[in-house]
C-alpha cells in the first residue's frame, strides 16, 4: 500500500478550479503523514518550544530518538514543501497513551554545526538516547547534563555510523572451520 507523504505525493489540485485546502497544522507546523502517523519538521530553533507544547498536549513519552545520516542519500519523500535538507536529521518518536496518538518529529542538523537542544529536561528518559546519537553519529545535545561516549570506549576517534567514517574489519576464524586451501 503505497503511503502518500513516503512517496513524496503532495495535495492535488481539485478539478472543478478550486483552491487546494491549507495543509494541516499542529502547534503551528505543517503536518504530513508517514503510515498514518503525524509527523512535523520544526527547526533546530523551534525544536525546544515544539517539544514543550507537545509535552503540554499530552505527549509525555519519547518512544524514541535517534539520528539518520543522509551522506551518501540526499534524496527524500515525504517533507513539506520548501523544506532546506541537512546531512543529519535526529527523528523523536512521542506518544500520548490517553489518547492513542504518536508524533514524530524529523528535526535537520546540518554538517557544520551539528547540534540541537537536549531534550532531557521535559523528557528525562532521553538521556541515554541523545548520549547514543552523540556516540555515533556525532550529534551533540546542548544542555545534555551528561553528554559523553556511551558505546564506544572515551579514546575512541570518530562517530562509527556517519557514512564516511571508515568500515573496520577483524578477521574471525571460527572454531571447526576448515583450514585454509
Amino acid at each position: 500500500m503505497a503511503d502518500d507523504a513516503a512517496t513524496g505525493a503532495g495535495e492535488v489540485e481539485p478539478q472543478d478550479g478550486r483552491e487546494a485546502a491549507a495543509p494541516e497544522q499542529l502547534h503551528g507546523h505543517e503536518v504530513t503523514r508517514s503510515h498514518d502517523q503525524v509527523v512535523l519538521h520544526p527547526a533546530r530553533e523551534q525544536y525546544p518550544d515544539l517539544l514543550k507544547a507537545l509535552h503540554d498536549d499530552g505527549f509525555h513519552t519519547v518512544v524514541d530518538l535517534t539520528c539518520v545520516d543522509y551522506l551518501s542519500h540526499p534524496g527524500r519523500a515525504g517533507l513539506p514543501a520548501g523544506l532546506h535538507t541537512e546531512r543529519f536529521e535526529v527523528v523523536v518518536n512521542l506518544i500520548n497513551h490517553r489518547r492513542r496518538e504518536r508524533v514524530r518529529l524529523r528535526i535537520q542538523v546540518p554538517e557544520s554545526d551539528p547540534q540541537l537542544p537536549s531534550a532531557f529536561e521535559l523528557y528525562p528518559g532521553t538521556e541515554a538516547m541523545e548520549r547514543e546519537a552523540y556516540d555515533m553519529f556525532g550529534v551533540a545535545f546542548a544542555g545534555h547534563p551528561d553528554l559523553t561516549r556511551i558505546l564506544m570506549p572515551e579514546d575512541w576517534i570518530g562517530h562509527p555510523l556517519r557514512k564516511d567514517y571508515d568500515p573496520g574489519r577483524i578477521p574471525v576464524q571460527f572454531k571447526g572451520a576448515p583450514a585454509n586451501r
